[in-house]
This record gives structure tokens, C-alpha cells and sequence, in this order.
């Protein structure tokens, strides 16, 4: 069979370092490159983090490069592509960092060679996460019921492609699960039954056989996993969800990153001193502009000199955000974000039956960002 790469990025965050762990765990079998994308801006707490992972693994953590360190003048990627920029800051409407920190140097250590690549999107996350245009890179998720990505379920479910469907299912199947499965696999996708509802269906009856279904599709197309012999995965139907992801970190002895672990802070309500907490919600640059208020607050009081660093890059009418760091840090504006925060996290509480936690903040802010940053 054809050599196949198996790549699975470090982003320095939970997901992606418990999905390190995971793999290590249950796929020994699968020769798997670990790496990262060192954009000379993380937080302290992301290399720990990851110096940890290096020894839980036994295996080295690769750096992907995104530039030549020894002709450029800057001495970190951040700098060498904001100098390329013009000074352009990067936001979520042009989010150059990721492309050329992330994106790029991953694609370009790839070349042509066919390539799994495994995301950590969790189970209880309803979103893709990152999935290459290349051909030879294809993308899944451990972590999820439905470890494919959305081109090959649409390929997979295709009408056109029922009959070779229904026909894996007929070799693959028991007696048991026959019937039940068929009556899914032979029905048309429509209005009425759309392809997610087929899709749920099928992995209802059986999430293993419908992954040793798509595996056999998988081997008449030029989709990686398809030239592989045997692919551990088809046989595992585990779904991750964020406390299970805080429990292999635990229990690996890897870890939560510091930065999740919520720290007091007072603010004043109405004449009375309260007591809220704040953490920071994603991995990430120290500057990364999809931060909430309350983390650059976090991050001022944490690490006053990297805040201080982020302000030095808002010059010639360029800013992180709408608001001006200058502006921010100022003890007023500080304590107004710290009553917005604490008034907010408790109107959560009130509403819910089990109480907000720093997990509960931490799904909240995951609806936005960037998975090859985040997870």
C-alpha cells in the first residue's frame, strides 16, 4: 500500500494536546507526527504545556517553520509577516496570521504525499474545524460520533452512490443489524430526509459499521485513509466532550493549561465588593484579537508585560479591536469590564439549574476563533 503521513497539529491548546494523549493511547499502531506551529507569541503557560506533552508522548513535538530564522531580520514569525504586512494588523476579517503561521507551513511540510490529518473538535462542538482543499490531505476528528469530514459524508451519502452503499452494508453487516440498517441506507436523501437526519440514522444503528462502510467506500477513492490497509479508528465509537478532555489531561499527567484554571479578582457592585473570576478561554497568541474584554483585563493583571507589548504594536491607526488597549487598561474602564463580566456570569447562573462554571465560560467563547489556533 502507499505510505501514508499521519499529522496531528499541537495548538497548545486542551484539545488538541488531549487528542495527542489519546492517540498515543488508543492507536499506538499508527505512526503519528506531532507538531506545531511556533508563531514566537505564545503565552508562557503554551510551552509549558507543550514541553509537558514532549515527555507524556515520548515522542518529540516537530516545529513546523514558517520562515527562514537565519536571513530575516525579525527574530519571531509574528514579527517577520507583520513587517511583510506593512504593519497591517491581523483581525477575524483578515486573518493573515493563521494562513501564514499555520496554515501554510502545515501544507507545505505535507508536500504531495497522501496525508491523515487528525482535529481535535469535540463531540459536543458543532462545528468542522479546519479541512485542507488540498486532495492528498484529508481530515478526522477522533473526538466526534462522526470522525468524517463533511466532503466525504456528502460523497458517502450521495444518491447516486445508494446501490454501492447498500451493498457494503450487506457484506459488512450482521443479520442483526441488517434490516434496520438498509432501511437508511437504500432511502433517498429528499426535503424530507436530509442528509444529516440519514446521517444520524445510520450511525444510530451501528457507529462502527457505519464507519467499516465508509472505510471500504473509502478504499475506491484516492482519499488517504482509503490506502491504508487497516485504519484503527473504524473501530472505535468513543465521543469526547470538554470533561472528558479535562480528565485525560489529568489523568495523562499532562494537564490543564494554566491559563484555563479561573483567578479571583474583586470589583465593586452597587457599593459592595464582589468576588468574580476570570481565565482566559483559547490558546493562542497573547495578543489574538478574538479575545473577550475580560481576558485582556486577565491578561493585563497576569502578564502586565505582554499587555504592555500588544499596546506597542497599535500604532498608525492600527488596533487588536475596536477599542484602543491605551484606553482599556485604565482603572475605570478596567473595573467596568470586570461589573459587565461579574453581572453577566451571574445572570448565567441564575438561569441555569447546575450554576455557571469556568467550563460553562469556556464553551461559551468557542463559538468563536479559529480551530488552528484554539483547539
Amino acid at each position: 500500500m502507499t505510505k501514508v503521513k499521519h499529522l496531528l497539529g499541537i495548538s497548545g491548546g486542551k484539545d488538541s494536546a488531549a487528542l495527542a494523549v489519546y492517540m498515543s493511547k488508543t492507536c499506538p499502531d499508527l505512526d503519528v507526527e506531532y507538531y506545531t506551529c511556533d508563531t514566537g507569541k505564545e503565552l508562557k503557560e503554551t510551552y509549558d504545556l507543550i514541553d509537558r506533552l514532549n515527555s507524556v508522548l515520548g515522542k518529540e513535538i516537530v516545529i513546523y517553520k514558517s520562515m527562514d530564522d537565519v536571513n530575516s531580520p525579525m527574530k519571531n514569525p509574528f514579527d517577520h509577516f507583520l513587517a511583510i504586512y506593512g504593519g497591517y494588523l491581523p483581525s477575524p476579517m483578515a486573518r493573515w496570521c493563521t494562513n501564514k503561521m499555520k496554515l501554510e507551513p502545515f501544507e507545505e511540510h505535507v508536500g504531495d504525499e497522501p496525508t491523515v490529518s487528525y482535529v481535535g473538535i469535540r463531540g459536543d462542538e458543532n462545528r468542522e474545524g479546519y479541512v485542507s482543499k488540498k486532495e492528498n490531505i484529508q481530515t478526522v476528528f477522533p473526538f466526534r460520533k462522526n470522525i468524517w469530514s463533511e466532503d466525504v459524508i456528502k460523497k458517502v451519502l450521495s444518491n447516486s452512490n445508494i446501490e454501492e452503499i447498500t451493498g457494503y452494508y450487506k457484506e459488512l453487516s450482521s443479520e442483526a443489524l441488517l434490516e434496520n440498517a438498509l432501511q437508511y441506507a437504500e432511502q433517498p436523501i429528499s426535503p424530507k430526509f436530509t442528509q444529516r437526519q440519514k446521517l444520524n440514522a445510520l450511525m444510530d444503528v451501528d457507529v462502527k459499521l457505519f464507519n467499516k462502510v465508509v472505510f471500504e467506500y473509502l478504499k475506491t477513492t484516492d482519499y488517504p485513509v482509503g490506502k491504508l490497509d487497516y485504519f484503527p479508528l473504524v473501530d472505535n465509537d468513543d465521543v469526547i466532550v470538554l470533561d472528558d478532555v479535562f480528565k485525560i489531561l489529568e489523568d495523562s499527567g499532562v494537564g490543564i493549561p494554566a491559563y484555563y484554571k479561573p483567578i479571583e479578582y474583586e470589583v465593586e457592585i452597587n457599593g459592595e465588593l464582589k468576588k468574580g473570576a476570570y481565565s482566559r478561554s483559547r490558546s493562542g497568541c497573547f495578543f489574538c484579537f478574538y479575545q473577550q474584554k475580560i481576558e485582556w483585563v486577565w491578561l493585563l493583571e497576569q502578564h502586565p508585560d505582554l499587555f504592555d507589548k500588544a499596546i506597542e504594536y497599535e500604532k498608525e491607526g492600527y488596533t487588536w479591536m475596536a477599542e484602543r488597549l491605551e484606553e482599556l487598561k485604565k482603572p475605570k474602564r478596567v473595573q467596568a469590564i470586570k461589573k459587565e463580566h461579574y453581572l453577566r456570569i451571574n445572570r448565567e447562573k441564575s438561569r441555569s439549574r447546575t450554576g455557571q462554571s469556568w467550563q460553562d465560560e469556556i464553551l461559551q467563547a468557542e463559538g468563536e476563533g479559529c480551530a488552528s489556533c484554539f483547539i
